[in-house]
């Protein structure tokens, strides 16, 4: 079978972008990087009560329904809704859902947060383009065209009003740093024909982070560059241009992905594709390779799978290595053993090497998919990779601007907890306040050499006429939108 090289396309079933009254997603979205599935009966349920007890409490505080879910009594209101289908995995009490001044005593102080994975879709990118890809040419065009054709494959995308506004570089930084606690964040992007073709190609990621860090005085943003191995010398090459022309600050590979002309993916331990590449990477002194392990691109799902991570964090003990998406398969209901698909086997594998410490656990997607959808299966795959890993070899990213603001992933974090039950079963270590704090950002400034105490500036409110965009086209209330792809 071959490989689909890049994300896949919209199918019949399929429509992007979600707006809801609520502030949490009740349904599963994609970051395109893999089919949403429908929405389950729990969500269903979990949406229902959202929307009854907001109903209920907004007029005894002067407020409309949609008014009330736009607070943290809202937010409040969201988890104990899950409590209440999924059984307790989120701390909150019904005193805090009427009450403002009963989050802020419970809320406590703000982590230091570093949002490790981050996207936006750049302005020439059209997914949805077959011909241009077929092709090996960069997608172009914009969101409105690609309406058009996706509307013909799928009739009820004609309710879809998304834009190419919607994932833009400007409605991202509004999310992002505008809408949510995020400190500072790492621009990544999914791959493309090459390099420089793929969905926000390097020397754009490098530009939005030089004029966000620019208008701020202040470090807000950093920005990955790409690898693509299998190309030899080229790939080198352009390795060395971003490096010092650039000035990236991590690598980002997809071995389940190729470029043109090449029918399948790459391992991570293959000493003859990727071994120069990190030696390469060695060389020019940028020693973090972030790399894409687990929900499967394309048919051939085994070069997603992170099991080579273990042979090149042996051979490369000076590189620090981050799975991406923690290496999940996919969301499905975890075993009586607890197994999580794929990261559950990964973590396994790192128990009998214990002397491997430069690999780190990401949770981009994963924990957005996973808390939503099943929390029994988060919270197994939280314990066993800090029972693996460490508490202090995870790391936070949200795989925003897909699943919207990252302030409802934060918050969803903050107050998650391992249930009792599962701890005293499977001896996992309680989620405690310093746990999260490593996660939420300790560990990837640690890992990014990021000061944690500096100073970093608000991003002004008139950042879109402070940008110099010049190559690029120009064009504080939560949105409730979710911009990645849903069941329809």
């Amino acid at each position: 079978m071959k490989l689909n090289r890049h994300a896949f396309r919209v199918r019949p079933g399929m429509r992007q972008g979600l707006r809801t009254e609520v502030p949490i997603p009740t349904r599963l979205v994609s970051n395109e990087e893999f089919p949403p599935l429908p929405q389950t009966a729990a969500q269903r349920q979990v949406e229902a009560r959202i929307l009854a007890e907001a109903g209920r409490l907004a007029p005894r505080l002067g407020l409309s329904r949609r008014d009330f879910l736009r607070t943290s009594g809202g937010m409040v209101t969201s988890f104990l809704a899950m409590n209440a289908v999924f059984g307790r995995f989120f701390n909150v009490s019904e005193a805090e859902a009427a009450d403002q001044s009963a989050v802020l005593e419970l809320k406590g102080g703000s982590p230091f947060i570093f949002d490790v994975q981050l996207h936006y879709v750049g302005s020439g990118y059209d997914p949805t383009n077959a011909e241009a890809d077929r092709k090996g040419a960069v997608a172009k065009g914009n969101l409105l065209r690609l309406r058009g054709r996706a509307k013909q494959m799928n009739p009820k995308l004609a309710s879809d009003s998304g834009t190419l506004a919607d994932l833009s570089w400007q409605n991202f930084i509004k999310e992002v740093f505008l809408d949510s606690e995020t400190a500072i964040g790492l621009i990544s992007t999914p791959p493309g024909p090459y390099p420089n073709e793929a969905v926000v190609p390097p020397k754009e990621m490098t530009h939005i982070r030089d004029e966000i860090n620019r208008i701020t005085q202040s470090r807000r943003m950093l920005a990955h560059g790409l690898v693509t191995p299998q190309l030899g010398q080229t790939d080198l090459d352009f390795m060395e241009m971003q490096a010092e022309t650039l000035k990236i600050d991590a690598w980002k590979a997809y071995t389940g992905s190729c470029p043109k002309g090449f029918e399948h993916g790459w391992f991570l331990d293959d000493e003859k594709i990727a071994y120069p590449m990190l030696e390469k990477a060695r060389a020019l002194g940028i020693k973090r390779f972030c790399v894409h392990k687990g929900l499967p691109l394309g048919a051939v799902a085994d070069y997603n799978h992170p099991r080579d991570l273990i042979k090149a964090a042996k051979d490369f003990p000076d590189i620090d290595f981050l799975a991406y998406h923690s290496g999940l398969l996919g969301v499905t209901a975890p075993k009586e053993s607890g197994e999580v698909p794929w990261t559950t086997e990964f973590c396994e594998m790192k128990k009998k090497e214990p002397a491997i410490n430069n690999i780190y656990m990401e949770l981009g997607s994963t924990f957005a998919q996973l808390v939503t959808t099943n929390p029994t299966a988060c919270a197994h795959l939280l314990g066993q990779m800090i029972d693996a890993f460490g508490a202090d070899h995870v790391l936070w990213g949200t795989d925003s601007i897909w699943y919207g603001t990252p302030q409802w992933q934060i918050e969803a974090f903050r107050r998650f907890e391992i249930p009792d039950a599962l701890i005293e079963k499977h001896g996992y270590a309680p989620l405690t306040r310093s746990v999260k704090e490593q996660i939420f950002g300790l560990n990837g400034a640690r890992v990014f050499g990021v000061d944690v105490n500096a100073r970093r500036n608000e991003i002004p409110s008139d950042y879109l006429s402070r940008i110099k965009m010049s190559y690029l086209e120009e064009g504080a209330d939560p949105s409730h939108h979710w911009y990645g792809w849903v069941a329809a």
